[in-house]
Parts: structure tokens; sequence; C-alpha cells
């Protein structure tokens, strides 16, 4: 078995933490926005534009992300809702991150005049390496209780901070979509100059990451709404699909008949 025994803080300075969650987030969030501008200037899009709609998907995808966590665990934060607001103790949903950047973007794009569509393949490409940096952090703290297993890469956690703390060694969920989401960047990377319809590679990067997080919730345990068997992030991954898939279909037959 693979034993992790890091302390999950990786600071303490009084009353704020850093956390190895933390740290990478906020690294993944930078190479992200980092990544979506270098190649939406390769575009030849306007860097003004670039800052203004990654500061507002930025913010609107914490929002997000905390807001989908805290409706996964409603009945933990109805009993103490000042919990709500304590984002540093950690509590963030991937899906909500996702939507919550999304959604912010285009709002953002309504009220200022900008044509964000543009932006949605580079943002593509700097979305999935955000999130695989974002699970190392996961990986090390131990935050997503997976099932056991005896396979001879089960992870053991041997640190009393790690909310894993004690339990037998489980599947290295995490880690798992750590390397898919690596996976999707390099097939993203390979398809970004063979596509040419706006907005089709942002599209196959939803499905394919849908896809994914479906099959490997399955070994996840640490969703509280279960609804048919199926937890949250799996319904919301196959809304998504429902979406994402269609739309994918509809414009590449609407792009081969008036090409």
């Amino acid at each position: 078995m693979i034993e992790i025994g890091i302390d999950p803080i990786l600071v303490r300075l009084g009353p704020l933490v850093l956390s190895w969650h933390s740290l990478f987030s906020m690294v993944g969030i930078a190479v992200g926005v980092w990544l979506m501008a270098h190649l939406a200037r390769g575009k030849g899009l306007l860097e003004d534009k670039i800052y203004p709609i990654a500061v507002w998907a930025v913010a609107g995808g914490i929002i997000g992300a905390r807001l989908i966590h805290v409706v996964d665990y409603w009945d933990v934060y109805m009993a103490n809702p000042a919990a709500i607001l304590a984002i540093w103790e950690g509590g963030l949903a991937i899906w909500g991150g996702i939507l919550g950047g999304t959604l912010s973007a285009l709002i953002y794009g309504k009220l200022s005049g900008t044509a964000v569509a543009p932006f949605a393949d580079p943002a593509a490409l700097g979305l999935i390496l955000a999130q695989a940096i974002g699970r190392i952090g996961d990986i090390i703290n131990g935050e997503h209780l997976s099932l056991a297993t005896n396979l001879p890469w089960g992870i053991i956690y041997t640190h009393p901070g790690s909310p894993a703390y004690g339990l037998p060694p489980s599947h290295p969920a995490v880690a798992y979509e750590l390397i898919m989401d690596l996976v999707i960047f390099g097939a993203l990377w390979m398809l970004r100059d063979r596509i040419r319809r706006e907005g089709n590679l942002f599209l196959i990067y939803l499905i394919s990451y849908s896809t994914g997080r479906f099959l490997l919730s399955f070994l996840r345990l640490d969703s509280n709404t279960v609804f048919l068997s199926l937890n949250q992030a799996q319904w919301i991954s196959l809304l998504v699909l429902a979406v994402s898939l269609p739309l994918l279909v509809v414009k590449s037959v609407r792009h081969e008949h008036h090409g």
C-alpha cells in the first residue's frame, strides 16, 4: 500500500491556515488563467478582454463551487449557517466551479457587450489543466473518501489531521481523476488547431469530463446527496452530457451543411 503521512495544513499563522488543497487550487487557477490568456492572444483576441472575463469566471467559479457543496451537505450547513462562509475550512465542488465560472463569464459578456464565445475553447484547456493541478492537493490531504481496496496502489493516510486518517486502504479516486484530466488535456491540446468551429472544443471538454467523472464517482464516498443510487456529481454530469452532447452534434451538422 501507499502511505501518505503529510500534514494537510501547510502553514498555520494564528487563526489563518493554508492547506495543501488551497495552495494547489490557487496554483491551478493561476496556471489555468495564464494558459487561457496565452492561447487567446494566439488567436488574436484582445488582452483587455481576456482578464476581465477571467476575473468574473474565477469569482463565479468560487461562488458556484461553494454553493454546490453547501447544497450537497444542506442538512449540515442548516444546523450551522455561519459555516457556509467558512470557505477556508474546505468544501468546494468542482462542478460548481465549472458551471459557476461559465455562467459568470456569460453574464459579464451580456453586461459588457463582449463576445465570450471566442474565449471558450482556450478556457477549456485552462480549466482542465487547473483541475489536474488542484487534484494534487486533494491527494495530499486525503479529503475525498473512496471505496476500500486491496490493490497495491491503495492509499492509506497516517497523519491524524487527514480526513481519511484511520480508514483502511482505499482507491486513490482523485489520483485517477488527475490522470484522466491530463489525458483530456492532451487530447484537447492535439485538437485545438484542428477543430475550427467556435465552442466545439469546450463542448468536447464538457462531454469528456462529464463521462469520466460520472464513472469515477462510483468509487467516491464523499457526496451526501444520493438519489436513485447516484450522487450529486453524477446527476450533474448526466445533465451536462444531456445538454453538451446534442449541442455538439447540432453544431457539427450545421457546420457540415453550410460547408
